[in-house]
């Protein structure tokens, strides 16, 4: 037998941080070890009485060097030997030092596994992770030992204990941050969150509740059985199962049951398509019949609108009584394939909700994201970036990654240069929960966590559920073409549903044929809303009647939409009225006056102040105002000032804000962002619709950035989803030297877009028609979304300002004529629309041509047909018209123009198109 004996003054180099097994793998078949505290002993393994005795003698300071201990045992061997002749007080201040470096290097430990923990948890159900290891957090990495685990520390608040063995403080770190769930919280710089999630985590949950088990288990067996169901009636035919991660489904009833419990009266939900359908039928509400006729070719006849887009894009919306007996609005919005381009959307609704209702707590937003997506998507990222900004926040949302640890065919290391799919949550500091789908208890406890970050700090949390994906990306897709190995565990793995059941089981909280009876009242239920889809469709027959597409509209309601001059006074007072002790920037006085002389009809109202003018006459009238951009408080073009810095303090003043009685008026400098800004403004109209929401580009190009936004939602979310939007894009147009980029708030695009009146684009040239043309979109009871685009150079253009008369009286006009020309002399006709008017407007001046007309088309969409056929008829001297552009080409209003003219002129007319190459 050999001894290795260890303590505070040092010991054999080669057996240092060597731990039993390692001992043995040398020959040394049995240890005991001596380990050593502050000031005693304490003898560990010890087999034979007498050498227990012999320590109780060393502990009473009987014997004083461990040689002694060797010999009265019989022990023949060398010792290691040390400075035998070291002076005492030496000898006790290296012990001191020893103490105060090992526990400072605990305290190390400590720190690392709540920073590091989370790489060494159990969280792939799957046991990819072959060998759960890292150097920092392995005792050797802090020069600690085996010897040193039975030693007390002071553990920082580990336990809620002042001190413990080194032992049970890992013990304890292991629980918390390497089980089931890896927790990553550190990178947080708020100390109070910090040390919220800290004690909070090391804290044992308390018991989850008899009767929350068997809900849990009731929705595993619903979402398994629903996927099943499905796959044995409608074999082959898409869905995008969640099946693998089941866990989400209890975790989202939970949610509910939660987020009531905490004063949260309404829940909306953004997701991709994996799992929708089961979400809609096992979350929202009773939907079933409805998904099933969708699946039986049919469409349902309380949901003509299905007909729009696939299943699985479809949103559904319902009210849930919780357990306790509260009533949950709950909304899962539609979405394209797009995947997570529905998170602005969702934002921007709860945002509308949040501000009708005056409380950011009640309304929450939940969105569930793909593992490859929410690392892949940029617009994550923007979206992520507008949660804390005071004009977007939406006070925390819950986010819950579906992580099948696969994208279509792309496994992670090929897919992001993360470790996580989550990282990017980062950049808002936002805790991130791991948990292995497995347990779903564990899950169940992390979002308890999370629902209470969230209601006391206001900020996002996201919760990383980890489990697979059990069939292909699709049901038609094989998926061990790509992933043999991971496939055949996946076909091995029982699911989630089949562990709890065995682990309610155990507990005794269930008996087999309980579970057994919960599998069979499930799939009854899914019957019978199968035969009532199948008794829908039979009664349709093998047409059934669908949606008619109405002809194409000419016009949008007519609304008068003039203001007294007395009410343009009001807000012109409010506007130049400058509050007393407010250092005004010395450059603006003079905006202020001229302003001030507008209303009077001292000088033309310009572009600016007939926006002020709109803005000021629809808060009197108790219609919201919100607009949100790039640059736009100030106007990218300095010509807005919606609000004044103090040129002392920066203090800011919003005139307008005096004049709205109960009504919001709210403008925002937003971030650098086109997507994540539209998406939220437009999911702010869906949800606000008695508001005036616009979003304005910095440069009408910009809207580049955001072609999803307008071509998934703004274009035809009615269509395909009948959510219906009034939402105003601003985009700055016009060809002034800027090259390409800066020009062109590419017409066309919006134009090819436009069908059976789902949008309107508009090309205003003065500004009483701006003024119009919002309060006409402020005021119209079908919401229709609104293009306009708008001027650089007419911004400050004398000929583009309007008297205040026009103000006063009147309505937008879809198309100017012209009436400074004799209608017999006209033999050419020019037709154009937007800046070019003023161009050509003085070359015909200045060539003193009178036999040419040009008309100025100031909606594109809906297309006046009947204005512009009564306009040509009043020249019917003119043999040639022309559409005259400032775009090239294949670009502006040409390609949309085109086939509209050649059918309104007869043949005795030429149609020439007069433009850039």
């Amino acid at each position: 037998g050999v001894i290795v004996a260890t303590g505070a003054i040092g010991y054999p180099p080669e057996y240092q941080a060597m731990s039993p097994e390692g001992l043995s793998r040398i020959g040394i078949s049995k240890v005991m070890t001596i380990t050593s505290t502050y000031d005693h002993r304490i003898v560990q393994g010890a087999e034979s009485g007498a050498f227990l005795a012999l320590m109780d003698e060393l502990l009473r300071g009987e014997h004083e060097f461990y040689d002694e201990i060797f010999a009265d045992l019989g022990i023949r061997y060398r010792p290691y030997r040390w400075a035998m002749d070291v002076n005492p007080a030496i000898l006790g201040e290296e012990r001191r030092r020893d103490v105060v470096r090992k526990q400072a290097r605990v305290f190390e430990l400590i720190n690392l596994f709540r920073v590091r923990g989370h790489l060494i948890a159990d969280l792939d159900p799957l046991r990819w992770q072959k060998v759960r290891y890292h150097s920092e957090l392995d005792i050797e990495t802090y020069g600690l030992t085996i010897w040193d685990l039975d030693r007390q520390f002071i553990t920082g608040g580990v336990g809620g204990k002042e001190s413990a063995t080194l032992r049970e403080i890992i013990d304890r770190l292991h629980d918390y941050y390497c089980g089931k769930v890896g927790i990553e919280y550190r990178n947080i710089q708020s100390p109070e969150e910090k040390e919220w999630i800290r004690a909070r985590v090391e804290t044992a949950p308390p018991p989850v509740p008899v009767e929350v088990k068997k809900q849990i288990l009731w929705k595993l067996i619903s979402a398994e059985l629903f996927e099943r169901f499905l796959g044995r009636k409608y074999l082959g035919q898409k869905r995008f199962s969640i099946e693998g991660n089941e866990t989400v489904i209890a975790v989202l009833d939970q949610l509910i049951e939660g987020a009531a419990r905490r004063g949260v009266d309404d829940i909306t939900i953004g997701m991709a398509h994996r799992g929708r359908l089961n979400v809609i039928a096992n979350i929202i509400g009773k939907f079933c019949e409805r998904i099933f006729t969708s699946f039986e070719g049919s469409i349902h006849p309380k949901f003509p609108h299905d007909q729009g887009d696939v299943k699985y894009h479809q949103g559904a919306s319902g009210v849930r009584e919780t357990a306790d007996g509260r009533e949950v609005s709950l909304a899962v919005v539609p979405n394209p394939s797009h995947l997570e381009f529905v998170n602005p959307v969702v934002e921007g609704t709860v945002r509308a909700r949040q501000d009708l209702d005056g409380d950011r707590a009640n309304k929450l937003a939940v969105l569930l994201h793909g593992d490859a997506a929410f690392a892949g998507e940029g617009i994550v990222a923007e979206t992520l970036n507008l949660s804390q900004l005071p004009g977007y926040t939406a006070g925390g949302t819950i986010h819950i990654i579906v992580n099948n640890q696969l994208g279509f065919t792309t496994p992670p290391e090929e897919g992001r240069s993360s470790t996580y799919s989550t990282d990017i949550a980062k950049m808002v500091q936002a805790p991130i929960f791991h948990v292995n789908s497995d347990d779903v208890e564990v899950a169940y406890n992390v979002l308890q966590t999370a629902l209470d970050y969230r209601q006391k700090f206001h900020k996002d949390v996201v919760i990383d559920v980890i489990g697979f994906r059990r069939l292909g990306h699709n049901e038609g897709d094989e998926p061990s073409y790509t992933q043999p190995v991971m496939y055949q565990r996946i076909r091995e793995h029982p699911g989630a549903r089949e562990l709890y059941a065995r682990k309610l089981i155990a507990e005794g909280v269930m008996t087999e044929e309980e579970i057994e009876r919960l599998m069979e009242e499930r799939y009854r239920r899914y019957e019978n809303a199968l035969e009532g889809a199948k008794a829908i469709v039979e009664k349709q027959g093998e047409h059934p009647e669908l949606h008619v597409h109405t002809p194409e509209p000419e016009s949008v309601e007519v609304i008068e939409t003039g203001v007294d001059q007395n009410t343009l006074r009001k807000i012109a007072r409010a506007i130049t009225t400058v509050p007393r002790g407010f250092n005004l920037n010395p450059k603006i006085v003079g905006l202020l006056t001229r302003r001030a002389k507008m209303v009077e009809g001292e000088a033309p109202v310009d572009w600016g102040m007939a926006e002020a003018l709109a803005f000021g006459s629809l808060l009197i009238q108790g219609a919201a105002v919100r607009l949100s951009g790039q640059d736009t408080v100030r106007g990218t073009f300095s010509h807005r000032h919606a609000a004044f810095a103090d040129t002392q303090t920066g203090e800011e003043w919003l005139p307008l804000r005096q004049l709205s009685d109960g009504a919001r008026y709210e403008i925002y400098d937003s971030p650098l962002s086109e997507a994540g800004a539209l998406g939220f403004e437009y999911g702010y109209s869906v949800a606000s619709s008695s508001a005036l929401v616009l979003w304005e580009a910095q440069f009408g190009d910009f809207i580049n950035a955001a072609q999803v936004i307008v071509d998934q939602f703004i274009a035809s979310g009615e269509e395909k989803w009948n959510q219906t939007s009034g939402v105003v894009l601003l985009l700055p147009h016009g060809y002034e030297g800027q090259g390409p980029e800066h020009s062109s708030a590419r017409i066309e695009r919006f134009l090819q877009l436009c069908a059976e009146g789902n949008m309107q684009v508009v090309n205003p040239s003065t500004a009483a028609q701006y003024f119009h043309v919002l309060r006409r979109q402020a005021r119209q009871e079908s919401k229709k979304p609104l293009v306009i685009i708008t001027p650089k150079s007419l911004l400050r253009l004398s000929d583009a300002a309007s008297p205040v008369d026009e103000f006063m009286r009147g309505r937008f006009l879809p198309l100017i004529g012209d009436d400074s020309v004799d209608d017999a002399d006209v033999a050419r006709v020019l037709l154009c629309s937007g800046k070019i008017y003023y161009d050509l407007r003085a070359e015909r001046k200045k060539l003193e041509d009178s036999t040419t007309a040009i008309l100025r088309l100031e909606q594109f969409y809906p297309f006046p047909k009947k204005l512009l056929t009564g306009e040509l008829l009043r020249f019917s001297n003119a043999s040639e018209i022309a559409w005259v552009q400032e775009e090239p080409q294949n670009m502006g209003g040409w390609t949309f123009m085109e086939p509209r003219l050649r059918e309104l002129l007869g043949s005795k007319h030429t149609l020439r198109y007069v433009g850039r190459p």
